[in-house]
């Protein structure tokens, strides 16, 4: 007998002012489940994690854990206050007893136990929340965004942890070779619906295509359906008012459910505009060496970066990868070496702490007190790429409405907080990219969107990133910093590095060489059993259904033309056979409208049962 689900929500639905966040949702975790809840950013995925750890009481619904259950929940931005040390945070829910379970979980997330969390860096902090959630050995772990601001050695140590893990997971992340990895189903949020696949992460783009594609065509057929019962209304509803008053009611019921219907996002219209080009060679650095006190952050490194060139930095944290980005953008001086920097350079950086980013400012002023975006004279508007553009216009751009623009940046999420900074570097033309975590935060489309436009990128593009799929993505040459003051540099992307190290761990990176992201293999087909012919349209039906929009078309063309002559009150009295003609060339035209978009329905169903 299948055992009862941990968690169940039934029903819920959940709204802060405009459209409802979710409407009716419903959704079960099951023992053994290892779900990755996935959706656009704004969707609502983090929100939907507080609802099932109940941090968040919906508007409507039940929220149900099965009796003795637990639940374990890791938000994205923990609060350490009131805890004088990373250790004391861990340690703080557990019994004396289980104390245990708390060291051996900071010590595999090496977790400094005793440093202040205010002193503590962003993959402390998380590794210390991380150790915290997993020493308490719930039932149910609910883990939102737990990749952020870890290092690749963090990241391979939570896999395998993951991996052994008896409890059910949700995970939200955007590292899709972390979800990749561990995860077995799927919940979609989308639009206030939970849609849920029993498959891994690898299956979720095609997935999630395939239900776009039927949504169109869904769409079309209703708007086709529609737009003929309405020429039916107009024309024929005087006569058959009693008789067909069920007709116009479905009429009805079909134009409410049309504007009903939510759009699905669309993607961010980001552009990267490079300026003129800089010099072939951008930088090249000499035998530098850089340390602080008894910390050597690198030694005796040798690089030359080319006009065009996508290097990635990785290591450790702390290994001293934005310092060494540093160093060779000429922000800071090396010990010793030579740094020669390239002529005409314009850089634009992307920071992972954000700190370009006033939380407490509004989004509007973000962009129109930016020095290099402000328009003289007129706070409405901001330059971008050399031309004024209004502030909201632009905003909407990357997928922000206009109740958002004069809201604070703090009441972003992570990922919008990470599109709003984007807009302000895509808005000025650059031609060196430094980019430190980019990804952090950001929604599978809005990733698939800026590595196509790296890729377009006529300038060079320095980046940091502990995201192994991404770095495969963009990257044409890895440093590996190695946490001692060594750095290696490797042509290709991370599985690329892993494979010229013969499968050898980084030092620091990892404690067993990690699988090479590649792209997964497509599951093998399953067999088909064995039947018939395969049913096909035939030729002459295929062109008919490929014929078919074009007409509707024109014959739609037509009836507007003559509706618009017979729309002429003096036209009767002035022109009787004139009136005669076109009121029969509209019948005939209606009727040959309304048989051809019953054709095309019925070879468009005869389709779709085909293709299955």
């Amino acid at each position: 007998m299948a055992e009862p689900p941990i968690l169940t929500l039934a029903d819920i639905s959940l709204g802060f002012g405009g459209d409802p966040l979710f409407s009716g949702l419903s959704c079960a975790v099951h023992p053994g489940d290892r779900i990755c809840l996935v959706g656009r950013n704004g969707s609502g995925k983090s929100t939907l994690m507080k609802v099932m750890a109940a941090l968040v009481e919906p508007d409507a619904g039940d929220r149900f854990l099965r009796p003795g259950a637990s639940v374990g929940y890791l938000p994205q931005d923990p609060d350490f206050s009131g805890y004088p040390t990373l250790g004391d945070y861990v340690a703080e829910p557990l019994e004396a007893s289980e104390r245990w379970r708390a060291e051996m979980a900071m010590e595999g997330l090496k977790v400094p136990e005793r440093q202040d969390p205010a002193a503590a860096s962003g993959g402390e902090r998380r590794r210390a929340a991380l150790a915290r959630v997993l020493a308490l050995e719930p039932d149910l772990l609910l883990l939102d965004e737990p990749t952020n601001h870890l290092d690749i050695a963090a990241i391979a140590w939570l896999e395998e942890r993951m991996k052994q893990t008896r409890a059910a997971f949700v995970l939200v992340s955007h590292d899709r070779a972390f979800l990749r990895a561990l995860t077995r189903q799927i919940l979609w949020v989308d639009r206030g619906q939970v849609r849920r696949l029993e498959r891994g992460f690898e299956a979720f783009e095609d997935w999630r295509d395939k239900i776009f594609e039927e949504e169109e065509q869904q769409r079309h057929k209703l708007d086709r359906l529609i737009k003929q019962e309405s020429v039916w209304a107009v024309e024929g509803i005087s006569a058959r008012r009693k008789r067909n008053m069920g007709r116009v009611r479905r009429l009805h019921d079909m134009k409410a459910e049309r504007s009903g219907q939510r759009m699905r996002i669309g993607a961010a219209a980001m552009a990267l505009e490079s300026a003129a080009p800089s010099g072939k060679r951008v930088v090249e650095a000499e035998e530098i060496s850089k340390a602080y006190g008894d910390r050597t952050i690198v030694r005796e490194f040798s690089i030359k970066v080319q006009r065009g060139d996508r290097v990635a930095f990785v290591g450790p944290n702390g290994a001293g990868k934005t310092t060494l980005i540093k160093l060779l953008t000429g922000e800071i001086a090396p010990d010793s070496g030579k740094i020669v920097m390239g002529t005409n350079l314009l850089p634009a950086v992307f920071d992972q702490a954000r700190s370009a980013l006033d939380p407490e400012r509004s989004l509007w002023d973000t962009l129109t007190h930016d020095p290099e975006m402000a328009v003289s004279g007129n706070s409405d508007q901001v330059m971008v790429r050399g031309r004024p553009k209004h502030v909201v216009g632009y905003l909407k751009e990357f997928l922000f409405d206009e109740r958002q623009a004069r809201g604070p940046v703090k009441a972003l999420s992570g990922g919008e907080r990470a599109r709003l900074l984007l807009a302000r570097i895509m808005a000025r033309e650059s031609n060196l990219l430094i980019l430190d975590e980019p990804t952090n935060d950001l929604d599978v489309e809005t990733l698939d969107l800026l590595q196509e436009l790296l890729d377009d990128y006529d300038g060079t593009v320095l980046l940091v990133s502990h995201d192994r799929d991404f770095l495969d993505r963009v990257a044409g040459t890895t440093v590996v910093m190695e946490g001692d003051g060594r750095a290696t540099v490797y042509a290709g992307g991370w599985t690329d590095m892993v494979t010229q190290r013969g499968g050898a761990p980084v030092h620091g990176l990892t404690d067993a060489a990690p699988e090479p992201v590649a792209k997964p293999k497509a599951p093998a087909p399953a067999p088909k059993p064995a039947a018939g012919p395969a049913k096909k349209l035939s030729f002459k039906q295929a062109k008919r259904l490929d014929d078919l929009p074009g007409e509707i078309d024109r014959l739609s063309a037509d009836i507007g033309k003559l509706e618009g002559l017979l729309a002429d009150p003096d036209l009767f009295s002035k022109a009787p056979d004139k009136f005669a003609k076109a009121t029969a060339a509209l019948e005939q035209r209606q009727a040959a409208l309304a048989a051809a978009e019953d054709e095309w329905l019925e070879l468009e169903a005869l389709r779709e049962e085909v293709e299955g």
